[in-house]
């Protein structure tokens, strides 16, 4: 079985499932965890959101951040949380001590932008160094919070999950290892919730997938794997055609199902020709889709042991590297090196795949690629026009795409591409590698140095 040579180790804690009782109290309109409602980047209203947007038109706010990152905001009523990292790790010629590295979990207020309040947190240290070709290029603050609506769960890496209360109250901490994966890339995949669980990838940390009690932080149940140190996407939830949740995850050359009860294996498929995954899986209906550097999957939940054969509906050759796809209406979009990807859920083929447009005459979307770092130009992630890192969400039947160097485009969901406007937020020279929060019409922006927030209202 080829799930063994990655060094899947069932060694679990078992928990009683009734213990599994506690209903999310976060209303459908939230975008609560990395690319809203179960990680789909799609917005759970209806409300119209902008077309056109820049620094004079449906600009609503822009707010300072206290630090660089890459992690995605959150919005949570009438609240947005945001994690940045300052002291360390913004020149590779010159990295600073890691004796001054803070964390930083900030509050804002959606309707104004202000800041509500900001947590600023010690590492554990040593962290991963500011070097290579991984770390300079997301920094230390790469992981999406996730929310239930009463607390706030925010995971730093080494420095392990923590949790706080709306008003910002650490309620528990709890680590979940500190080692580094192989390539000393640091971390990036982001925790999720399942009734009263937390659920969190610590691959580099201690090549596990672990459960967390929400309320206290206990332990609940860990599953070692190998080949999670070289997982950098978040896990998802699928309910199959029996009714059951299962926990889907990308990992090296697999897709994996574990039980959320007790973090068994339920099934594995074969997928990519790929040592290592760095975007998330996505999720319609029983239908897992996964996208990565070697090729693309379909594989439908329900499965048993190796489901490879009886689960997999199709593969493609198609692939993309960090972004995660939208799967809507039997379609999948994808943005990969500049191209507009759509291709059919149901088998794979291709639907259109045209170049997103260069906006002409705008410097700052202009810049030369830096070959990868910050090369000393401070900032939240690597070199200014290199690879996009955010991936695409949607709303209001349009899809929104952020480019690295701040382009952010607009184009209709649909079977032929019909690309609405490029927009830009600032004229200065931003790093935008996160992907986007939208709410109640309103879309959250963030660089390696403000929040902004666009909206016609």
């Amino acid at each position: 079985m080829r799930f063994t040579r990655f060094g899947f180790g069932l060694c679990f804690a078992l928990i009683s499932v009734s213990m599994l009782v506690l209903a999310s109290t976060v209303a459908g309109e939230d975008w609560t965890r990395f690319r809203g409602p179960n990680g789909s980047g799609i917005a759970g209203d209806s409300d119209p959101t902008p077309t056109e947007f820049g620094p004079d038109k449906n600009l609503a706010w822009k707010v300072a951040l206290p630090g660089a990152g890459v992690s995605s905001p959150i919005v949570v009523g009438d609240k947005v949380f945001v994690t940045c990292y300052s002291g360390y790790g913004f020149d590779r010629r010159n990295p600073g001590d890691q004796k001054d590295l803070k964390r930083h979990l900030v509050c804002i207020n959606r309707a104004d932008g202000k800041t509500i309040w900001e947590k600023t947190l010690d590492p554990v240290l040593p962290e991963d160094e500011f070097g290579g070709a991984g770390v300079p290029e997301h920094g230390y603050a790469s992981h999406t919070p996730v929310s239930d609506g009463k607390l706030v769960y925010v995971f730093f890496g080494k420095t392990g999950m923590l949790a706080f209360d709306l008003d910002g109250n650490e309620i528990w901490r709890h680590s979940v290892g500190t080692d580094s994966d192989p390539r000393r890339w640091g971390s990036s995949s982001s925790p999720i919730l399942h009734e009263n669980v937390v659920i969190v990838s610590a691959g580099p940390e201690s090549r596990s997938l672990i459960a967390l009690d929400k309320a206290t932080g206990k332990e609940l149940w860990k599953t070692p794997a190998d080949s999670l140190g070289n997982v950098w996407g978040s896990p998802a939830l699928v309910k199959n055609s029996a009714g059951k949740t299962e926990i889907v995850i990308g990992a090296p050359y697999e897709i994996w199902s574990l039980n959320p009860e007790n973090g068994q294996l339920n099934w594995y498929c074969a997928a990519m020709e790929t040592d290592q995954f760095n975007s998330s899986v996505v999720v319609s209906e029983d239908m897992i889709y996964a996208l990565e550097g070697r090729g693309a999957i379909a594989v439908r939940a329900g499965g048993k042991d190796d489901a490879t054969k009886d689960h997999v509906v199709w593969t493609g050759n198609f692939s993309g590297r960090f972004g995660s796809p939208i799967v809507h209406e039997g379609r999948i979009y994808f943005v990969s090196q500049g191209i507009a990807n759509c291709v059919s859920a149901t088998d794979g083929s291709e639907v259109y795949k045209e170049r997103l447009p260069s906006p002409a005459g705008n410097a700052a979307s202009q810049q030369p690629q830096a070959g990868g770092g910050r090369q000393g130009r401070g900032g939240g992630g690597g070199g200014f026009g290199g690879m996009d890192y955010s991936s695409p969400v949607m709303a209001d039947g349009k899809i929104y795409f952020v480019t690295r160097s701040g382009d952010i485009h607009v184009y209709r969901a649909g079977d032929k591409f019909e690309h609405l406007a490029t927009n830009r937020v600032t004229s200065e020279r931003e790093d935008f590698s996160a992907t986007p929060a939208i709410s109640h019409g309103a879309i959250f922006i963030r660089s390696n140095k403000f929040l902004y927030c666009v909206s016609e209202k």
